[in-house]
């Protein structure tokens, strides 16, 4: 019988108490969170006595080093991955890294080129792709539903311009980081390449990052994706692909979205349920990218074609090419 995959948990924060209590909808013979690991012994411990976790650290070396973790959650702030990243593959652990991978395009290159050297498993957690209404889209398009798909319209607009891990630089904040991500991913998994060409622009808030963007990305074939970010206003949250016979639309949340809209009809996807109290919309469903980690570690892969290093790279490209056209720096750029 197969063993189950034995996570580790880094940081104790409100995307990692999402992230393990989404992992109940899964079944225990495949994934078990065995160690919590914080910088502060004491929100570790509170985490674990709410989780039933076994393992408790207040460092996250001490997660990594622990045997019975066959796979690392980083859950940390953005600034922390790269380090965080390295010292979980230092220590033989495959790891899943919350988005963005890192802040900047030499810092993701040289976290992919680190796993791949060190022959173990690493995946930006682009939750989004591992969604059933993600999975089912590209069906449509495979299928020519809509035809040529010619445009790609996506927003994404919340009022959150005074929490800190947005508007603060020490923090890797920023709009394009934080919830931009999410429309340059919709935008490359509707078209499958690379953009040949970005224009962007926006506004930087006092802290000079960004916290409104609009970025035209140009495609081969005469295609084109709109997107649009905002921290202080709410935006409609819905994506679109338009094709030459019809439109596909993800609605709001489109990054987790559990309704998809299709010229033939509506198609919903249930989400599971677990009795936990979550911090973001739909958070059960970052259960649904754990069924691709371990299908990868038990196949022996090193990236997974739902999210691949290529994509990684492409979608870090793509947000440096955006927020230096904005004047964002981080110290990372240095």
């Amino acid at each position: 019988m197969a063993t189950p995959t034995r996570w580790g948990i880094l940081s104790a924060g409100k995307i990692s108490h999402d992230f393990v209590s989404s992992i109940l909808s899964l079944d225990p013979k495949e994934h078990q969170v065995v160690a919590i690991g914080a910088r502060n012994l004491a929100a570790a411990e509170t985490f674990a006595k709410e989780h039933n976790i076994k393992n408790v650290y207040g460092s996250y070396e001490e997660v990594v080093k622990d045997s019975s973790v066959d796979v690392v959650y980083i859950g940390a702030i953005n600034p922390t991955h790269l380090n965080l990243g390295k010292l979980a593959l230092d220590h033989g652990k495959h790891v899943l890294c919350e988005k963005p991978l890192c802040i900047n395009v030499r810092e993701t290159k040289e976290l992919l080129d680190y796993a791949k050297a060190k022959k173990l498993f690493l995946m930006e957690a682009i939750w989004s792709r591992s969604f059933p209404s993600y999975k089912r889209l590209k069906q449509e398009i495979a299928n020519g539903s809509i035809g040529e798909v010619k445009q790609v319209l996506v927003t994404f607009g919340v009022p959150i311009a005074n929490v800190d891990r947005l508007k603060l630089k020490e923090l890797g904040g920023g709009t394009v980081l934080d919830i931009g991500i999410y429309c340059i991913q919709f935008a490359l998994h509707v078209f499958g390449e690379a953009p040949l060409k970005v224009i962007a622009g926006g506004h930087q808030n006092s802290e000079g990052v960004d916290d409104s963007t609009s970025t035209t990305l140009l495609f081969s074939g005469g295609r084109t994706a709109t997107l649009v970010t905002n921290s202080h206003v709410k935006l409609p949250n819905e994506a679109f692909a338009v094709g030459t016979k019809g439109t596909l639309k993800l609605r709001e949340p489109f990054w987790c979205s559990t309704t998809l809209e299709t010229p033939q009809g509506v198609h919903e996807f249930i989400l599971p349920e677990v009795p936990k109290t979550f911090n973001f919309g739909n958070s059960v469903g970052l259960a649904y990218q754990c069924h691709e980690v371990r299908r990868c570690i038990q196949n022996g892969l090193l990236e997974s074609p739902v999210v691949s290093h290529e994509e990684t790279l492409r979608i870090a490209t793509i947000i440096e090419t955006i927020r230096k056209q904005i004047g964002v720096v981080y110290p990372q750029d240095a």
